[in-house]
């Protein structure tokens, strides 16, 4: 493993211990060279790559900082932690591998996603449906927010389910 302070291909392991419930490995290592300290991840690597067919029929190779990015846009400067938000990513990611072997309709990612933000925050979620769901006018807006308006009400502590 290169140091990323100094670039040198030396160091060792301190501390290795599961991360991830258990999906990857954290190891603490330090550099023999500059005598710094770094954190590594190691994670299995899916040997059947998944493909994401967009709508338009193109083909892309899955990558879930795409579902991060798209998170982050719909959840803007609302109090949701990063822990929470990371931790959707990784269930979505384990649940459509599970499901799907080669490829993935993108449209069954954004409900995933959709669904998942639901769950957590409102805003975020209406704000991703604004996208996602591709509203036209402010009616296609007011009919999603009175359908949330007519689901019970979120537990205090829902947000937990996705630590």
């Amino acid at each position: 493993m290169r140091c990323p302070y100094c670039e040198v291909d030396e160091d060792k392991v301190i501390d290795s211990r599961p991360a991830d419930d258990g999906s990857s490995i954290r190891r603490r290592r330090e550099c023999l060279s500059c005598d710094r300290r770094f954190t590594t991840y190691e994670r299995i690597e899916k040997t059947a790559r998944l493909v994401v067919v967009k709508k338009d029929g193109t083909r892309v190779p899955f990558n879930t900082d795409n579902i991060l990015r798209g998170i982050h846009a719909a959840c803007g400067k609302r109090p949701i932690p990063e822990a929470t938000k990371e931790n959707l990513v990784r269930r979505i990611e384990e649940g459509l591998q599970r499901e799907f072997e080669k490829e993935i309709p993108s449209m069954e990612i954004g409900r995933r996603v959709g669904a998942a933000l639901r769950e957590v925050d409102q805003i975020a979620y209406v704000r991703y449906a604004s996208e996602y769901l591709e509203f036209r006018t402010i009616d296609d807006l007011a009919e999603t927010v009175n359908e949330l308006k007519s689901r019970p009400q979120a537990l205090p502590n829902q947000e937990k389910l996705f630590e």
